[in-house]
């Protein structure tokens, strides 16, 4: 069974694509960008700032599947510049903690509403 999840606590999507979807215990979480949920606007113009509000919508979505972020099991990084990957990786280790998640981290040549990050996941519902 696929479900669509939706939660006003993070972004609506830019386009013809839904937050996530859950099949079964899987989660698809769509890529999300550092926009304030109630404004849609971008939050911050440094990596550290916009990687914060990126994962804080993430687990946002994740809490509105019954899910802990301990469940996320892979992530897709895209910066804007990979000069950035160190304070990037310095709020990521924070919120992710000791339950770091496979993924892998590729500089991109532009991201939508030119922000400098975006985050795709997939967790698992134990």
């Amino acid at each position: 069974m696929r479900t669509k999840i939706s939660t006003s606590k993070a972004p609506a999507a830019l386009g013809p694509y839904s937050q996530a979807i859950l099949v079964g215990n899987l989660l698809f979480i769509s890529g999300q960008i550092p926009l304030n949920p109630q404004t849609n606007l971008v939050i911050g113009n440094d990596i550290k700032t916009q990687t914060k509000q990126v994962l804080e919508n993430l687990q946002a979505i994740v809490a509105a599947s019954q899910m802990r972020i301990a469940d996320v099991v892979k992530c897709s990084c895209f910066l804007k510049n990979l000069q950035d990957f160190a304070d990037f990786n310095k709020v990521y280790t924070e919120f992710f903690g000791t339950s770091l998640p496979a993924r892998e981290c590729l500089e991109v040549a532009k991201l939508p509403k030119d922000v400098l990050i975006e985050i795709s996941a997939i967790a698992v519902k134990s």
